[in-house]
């Protein structure tokens, strides 16, 4: 069964969100400019390098708290 943690959410269509199932973790970023994008990363050690090379403070002014939020999974 997988576990469904919420990152970031703004509202109902901008919002981030990780799905744990065993050791891959499916992210999805939903926002009303790009629309849905999905990555499928296989265990915590794959989501930390890519979210650090993803998530920089010159794209997300929010980055440090995603970072944050991401680790704890």
């Amino acid at each position: 069964m997988a576990k469904m943690h919420v990152i970031y959410k703004e509202d109902k269509w901008n919002m981030i969100t990780a799905e744990v199932e065993g050791s891959r973790i499916t992210v999805r970023e939903i926002s009303t400019e790009w629309g849905e994008d999905t990555y499928v990363l296989n265990g915590r050690h794959e989501l930390l390098d890519w979210a650090k090379k993803h998530f920089t403070p010159d794209k997300y002014d929010n980055s440090a708290e995603i970072l944050e939020k991401l680790q704890q999974i």
